[in-house]
């Protein structure tokens, strides 16, 4: 049987150290609010691939001064038991500008130091990508970055690198919340010992000039951006030092920053959800570059790890989508690397699975090795490194959700190198009479067209969500020799493959004769279809659905691209398969699920 609510609050009261969120507890207590103790205290945090990241307000459910000693505690151990010299080479820590970013950031910090294990604390603000950069430069034994990228005001995070300076994966995800459960006596209570302690060391700025010179590496031309105008908007974060300094070292003129977005702000006044993606995030950036007369806008998110961007294309601004950035990064580094005389089936990149397939068709046309993965850098960061293994070069990986990598210093996303790359190509393109909308235009032309329609369904009933997927394993006969029953078709479309990416169900199609996903699987539910067309006018065109659980969130994200020669087809297609995945597949009316 689950324990009383009164032992759940009576242990948060015996050990947490932190006066404020005691005091919160107990008043929730003695006015007997018990629906919101529940939902603080009934169930822990968990601890994941994406580390932790949740509201901040006391409770085992949420990120607090006791939740962040615990979890450095069980990440210290278990770093201890598994990577090797690990107390010497000790682990980086950085954090953003959120509240109680600084404060955790030297908790974790303290946690580690009782154990005898260097650190190296960066201080002041840092983007995340410095954290990631500083494990591999200092060849550390993990690191951590306090942050909750672009999430809420009321949020904050734990993010976690292992020694290969990627995001964890498992086992380690399992094996640190197994660690954590083992270490959860706080053996460190306040910070007031952190900076004095010669374990401590500080090395920001030297790491700063490390990651800056890495910048200057990807530099592909020394061309002046200076006819190039440019608006920035870092989101309230850490970003516009950052940014500004990239574009120093493109040999750039400064960019017009987005004033009242341009300083690190954990209030983030301006927007409700510091997300470049959001429906109006960039309102104000697009205010500033009419007001300007700048022909480009460029978004870093709050932790500067993701970039957006939008053109004024002849009077209306368009934003890019993160597969469109993704496909232009793509051909950007393909150019670079060919123009280097390197053999090209020595190149290769990486891409979730859920993003466009349009780096797939280039490089078939092209020549250079291309591979997809599980969604999130995690995979994409070691997907890259197990290539770098088999002897390929790996400049460039992406992710839909505006995350891109670039070069072999950092794998994972980076906002500020996608910002300076971004404007070398516009200024690039600028010197050749085009812009980036109208090469992205080309690059359809030579790779075919290929759009996308990426949303999601709200449900809150983790039941409904297992029904829906359970009907759509046995609404058909797509399947039936290996003894699935997956539908048929959607849309008008017949299905060509099915991936079933889901624990438990594990299905791939394509892969005789054992039909078993090349990718790993997935704890969430995850099924990705190709589709075409019979009609002789849409011989050509080719749709991809994938629809997966969000681990975080109560949605079933789908991510739909179609492509192929006919766009209004391309376009009308796209329309009619979200209707029947609506209606059709996932009885959207019935099962109640909401829509954005």
């Amino acid at each position: 049987m689950p324990p009383p609510l009164e032992d759940l609050v009576k242990e948060w009261l015996r050990l947490d150290p932190n006066g404020s969120t005691r005091i919160e507890v107990e008043r929730l207590w003695n006015i007997n609010a018990m629906d919101e103790l529940e939902k603080r205290m009934r169930t822990r945090i968990e601890f994941g691939t994406a580390g932790l990241r949740g509201k901040m307000e006391a409770g085992w459910s949420r990120m607090n001064d006791l939740i962040v000693i615990q979890a450095s505690q069980g990440l210290c151990a278990y770093i201890l038991k598994h990577v090797e010299n690990s107390a010497t080479r000790g682990v980086v820590i950085g954090h953003d500008h959120r509240h109680n970013s600084e404060r955790w950031a030297q908790l974790t910090a303290a946690a580690f130091i009782a154990n005898n294990v260097k650190v190296y604390l960066h201080r002041g603000l840092v983007h995340t990508p410095l954290v990631p950069f500083s494990v591999k430069a200092l060849n550390a034994a993990c690191g951590v970055m306090i942050t909750a990228s672009h999430n809420p005001k009321q949020d904050n995070g734990y993010k976690v690198y292992w020694e290969n300076a990627v995001q964890i994966i498992g086992p380690h995800d399992v094996g640190i919340a197994e660690s954590i459960q083992q270490n959860l006596e706080p053996r460190v209570h306040d910070t007031s010992e952190v900076l004095k302690s010669s374990l401590c060391i500080d090395c920001t700025e030297e790491m700063k000039r490390g990651y800056f010179n890495s910048l200057r590496n990807l530099r592909t031309a020394t061309l002046s951006g200076g006819s190039v105008a440019f608006v920035n908007t870092s989101m309230h974060g850490v970003g516009d030092a950052f940014a500004s300094k990239a574009f120093e070292i493109a040999g750039f003129s400064p960019f017009t920053p987005v004033k009242e977005q341009q300083h690190p702000d954990p209030e983030f006044p301006t927007v409700k959800f510091p997300n470049p993606e959001e429906k109006g995030a960039l309102d104000l950036a697009i205010a500033t570059a009419n007001a300007t007369g700048a022909s480009y806008v460029l978004a870093q998110d709050p932790d500067a790890d993701r970039f957006s961007a939008a053109e004024n294309c002849d009077g209306k601004w368009v934003t890019f989508t993160g597969d469109q950035l993704g496909s232009l990064f793509a051909y950007h580094v393909f150019e670079t690397y060919k123009a280097s005389g390197k053999p090209i089936d020595k190149l290769a990149m990486v891409a979730s699975t859920v993003s466009s397939k349009m780096i797939e068709a280039m490089a078939q046309i092209e020549g250079f090795r291309f591979t997809d993965c599980l969604t999130g850098f995690k995979f994409i960061g070691n997907t890259a490194l197990d290539l770098v293994k088999e002897g390929y070069e790996v400049p460039f990986g992406y992710e839909e959700a505006i995350g891109y990598m670039f070069g072999s210093e950092i794998r994972d996303k980076d906002g500020v190198a996608a910002t300076m790359i971004f404007a070398q190509l516009a200024a690039t393109l600028r010197a050749r009479g085009t812009t980036v909308s109208a090469h992205l235009q080309e690059l359809y032309r030579r790779y075919g067209y290929f759009e996308t329609s990426n949303s999601y369904f709200i449900c809150i009933d983790p039941l409904v969500i297992d029904k829906i997927f359970s009907k759509i394993r046995s609404s058909g006969d797509m399947g039936s020799s290996q003894g699935r029953s997956y539908p048929p078709s959607i849309g008008g479309l017949r299905i060509q493959s099915v991936i079933d990416l889901t624990d438990g169900h594990g299905y791939d199609s394509t892969n005789a004769p054992t039909y078993q996903p090349k990718l790993p699987l997935s704890l969430g539910h995850m099924i990705q279809f190709r589709a075409s067309s019979d009609s002789a006018d849409m011989q050509d065109s080719l749709i991809i659905l994938t629809i997966r659980t969000s681990g975080t969130e109560p949605k079933i994200k789908y991510y739909l691209e179609g492509s192929g020669s006919n766009r209004p087809a391309v376009h009308n297609l796209l329309g009619r398969v979200v209707d029947d995945l609506a209606e059709v597949w996932m009885n959207a009316t019935e099962n109640g699920l909401g829509r954005p």
